[in-house]
């Protein structure tokens, strides 16, 4: 009667949640009360203390086995979120609904070790319970959805690892990445939440709000690293310019800055020129004179030796003030630094340094200058790109309208080429990506090359390697476009291909290594000889330049000769060469007419040693001996002579083999 009223009460409780007709339907079959009362059974008291009376080492699990009922959500190592549905007393058996696995059973004293049971206000919880609500604060306010996942921990905290995982199940891992990115600007914004710096580090939900300012402050204040404290300082500026920040921090922020640039060992020249401008801006919006503060922004730009090392690394947003520097502290010369900037610039700074020579009235030196590179093939990748894509602005239109020549072509797949080479990884090339996705980029360059140009230049495009096959094949159609003739370079590659050579595992290991030396060591060494002789000056009087030029084209002679060698070999083992016939693998014992004999190993195109009578198919003993058999004579012509042998028997090299 107890286990009928807990069924009816059972039942009646589900028709509360529209599940009425499963009610229906029982009535319509007979009751099976042993099959419901295992489905329906709970993990009560009673059922704990027989698994713990079986496997006592669970005693120290008794609160969460109890917790183990049914429609408690759990999360398991192995199949994830989850919910339990039923326990299965005759079985001993948890039956638990998991994503793409449901009605799974599981032994609760696995599920001990091997699943937590997930709190009401659990986040992955409230996505089933409260979806609406939990969807909304996705779409609108992540800095709250972020404060329940919290308030669901432990001490209101849990590390950044263990949230992301968690925010990215609750909002799709295909879409978690990109909403994460805007979503952690707002998050380090609320003054609710306490954000680390590393991932191993806890996000913590504050017992009290504390303002972004104030957590700065803090932050600025704890540290002894001159760099933190210089990004900080940073990050303060805006708000101490508004003097949003009580008054007696402003002082221990600037001097803490300026002590870090005038004193730490732990910054690099870029950081403490960076840091003397930071240092300065808190100056003034501080009312105190930044020229009694040392040393200057001017005086640590005087050495000119100093400036490529310090534009490498200085922040984008400092670029320009960094070229006011240069001006400032070298005003006779600064134009030469400039452009000797220029030539080494990386990335957006190419683009600054450019901007302000055109702003500082530098147009017409600044168009000869990238001419005259042009002409001493010192156009360097980032300026390459630079020209490309500005080849149609009408604001450098006088600067880039002369380059834009097949000779800028061939500048670019040499910059791609040499990029390619010095990598160490499988990085993109950011020039070539241009090339590849700029359809219009090489019918420009090419608007004025005849036949013979564009096709050294599609030779050039078959030989880089900073292009995928089939990325040389697309920009090759564009030559092709513009100059049909070209279609036969692509013809004479098909013909070359077709050949194919045999060749022993061993001799091909051995051109794979001469050609990894060439591309990996002896090429990029004679790159850094080219530009090391392009400093020496004139290069029409610079020996050395000519040298490493010439070494140059015999390297990349050798590169293209030993690529289409090893793509047209095919490697063999020898073990299907036949007893009946000379073939490639085949021992031949051969004799002349006057009785003396020799025996010759035919082996691959690339096995040759006649000290050992080895010789390759390829030759032209080797060529007259294939296809003979036992008896047969060949003629073989050697200088002025020929002779004349017979085949006397036929063995196989790789039954020779111990």
């Amino acid at each position: 009667m107890v286990l009928m009223s807990a069924l009816a009460g059972f039942l009646q409780s589900r028709s509360c949640d529209g599940t009425h007709t499963q009610f229906d339907k029982l009535r319509h079959y007979p009751l099976n009360l042993s099959f419901l009362a295992n489905h329906i059974a709970t993990m009560n008291s009673e059922a704990v203390s027989a698994l713990i009376a079986k496997n006592p080492s669970l005693k120290t699990s008794k609160a969460k086995l109890e917790a183990m009922v049914p429609g408690a959500y759990v999360m398991h190592k192995s199949w994830g979120f989850g919910r339990i549905k039923a326990f299965n007393e005759g079985a001993q058996r948890l039956i638990i609904d998991f994503e793409g696995k449901k009605d799974h059973p599981m032994d609760p004293a696995f599920c001990a070790t091997t699943m937590e049971i997930l709190p009401d206000k659990h986040l992955l919880v409230l996505k089933e319970t409260h979806t609406e609500r939990i969807n909304k604060l996705i779409a609108e306010d992540p800095a709250q959805l972020v404060v329940d996942a919290l308030g669901a921990y432990p001490n209101n905290a849990t590390t950044a690892i263990d949230l992301e995982i968690t925010l990215a199940q609750v909002i799709g891992e295909d879409k978690f990445k990109k909403w994460w990115s805007s979503a952690k600007k707002i998050i380090a914004k609320d003054p609710r939440i306490a954000v680390p710096e590393k991932k191993t580090e806890c996000y913590i939900l504050r017992d009290e709000p504390v303002s972004a300012e104030s957590e700065l402050l803090e932050q600025f204040n704890s540290t002894r690293s001159a760099r933190r404290r210089i990004l900080i300082a940073d990050q303060l500026l805006p708000s101490i310019v508004k003097k949003e920040i009580l008054a007696p921090d402003y002082s221990g922020v600037l001097k803490g800055v300026a002590d870090a640039v005038k004193d730490s060992n732990q910054i690099d020249a870029s950081e403490r020129v960076y840091g003397a401008y930071i240092r300065d801006q808190l100056a003034k919006a501080l009312d105190t004179d930044p020229s009694t503060l040392e040393p200057s922004q001017t005086t640590l730009v005087a050495d000119a030796r100093d400036l490529p090392a310090i534009s490498e690394k200085i922040p984008v947003q400092f670029q320009r003030r960094f070229l006011d520097l240069v001006r400032l502290a070298h005003p006779i010369e600064y134009r030469d630094l400039l452009f000797s900037l220029l030539k080494t610039s990386q990335g957006k700074f190419t683009t600054e340094v450019i901007n302000f020579l055109v702003e500082d009235g530098c147009s017409t030196e600044l168009a000869a200058t990238l001419q005259r590179w042009q002409t001493e093939q010192n156009l360097r990748a980032p300026v390459l790109l630079w020209i490309v894509k500005n080849r149609s602005s009408k604001k450098f239109a006088k600067l880039v309208q002369e380059l834009i020549s097949p000779r800028l072509l061939s500048a670019i797949f040499f910059a791609i080429d040499y990029e390619a080479l010095q990598a160490a990884s499988a990085r993109r090339i950011p020039l070539a990506d241009v090339l590849s996705d700029d359809h219009d980029l090489i019918p420009d360059l090419l608007a004025t090359a005849d036949a013979e140009t564009a096709r050294d230049l599609a030779n050039a495009l078959m030989l880089n390697q900073g292009f995928e096959e089939l990325t040389k094949k697309s920009l090759l159609a564009r030559f092709i476009k513009i100059f049909p003739s070209i279609q036969s370079l692509v013809a004479g590659e098909a013909e070359t291909r077709e050949e194919q050579l045999v060749v022993s595992r061993a001799s091909y290991d051995r051109k794979r290594t001469e050609y990894d030396l060439i591309i990996t060591k002896k090429i990029p060494e004679n790159s850094k000889a080219i530009a090391a002789a392009r400093e020496h000056g004139d290069l029409r009087e610079n020996s050395e330049y000519k040298m490493a030029k010439q070494d140059q084209q015999v390297l990349m002679a050798q590169k293209s000769n030993l690529e289409k060698e090893l793509s047209h070999a095919r490697i063999t083992d020898f073990k299907d060469s036949a007893l009946d016939q000379v073939g490639i693998g085949s021992v031949v014992v051969v004799s002349n007419d006057a009785g003396t004999s020799a025996t010759y190993t035919i082996l691959g195109a690339w096995d040759s040693d006649p000290a050992k009578h080895i010789i390759s198919y390829k030759t032209p003993l080797g060529q007259n001996l294939l296809g003979k058999k036992k008896g047969d004579r060949v003629n073989v012509r050697t200088a002025n002579t020929e002779e004349s042998f017979q085949v006397d028997s036929i063995s196989r090299y790789i039954d020779l083999q111990g």
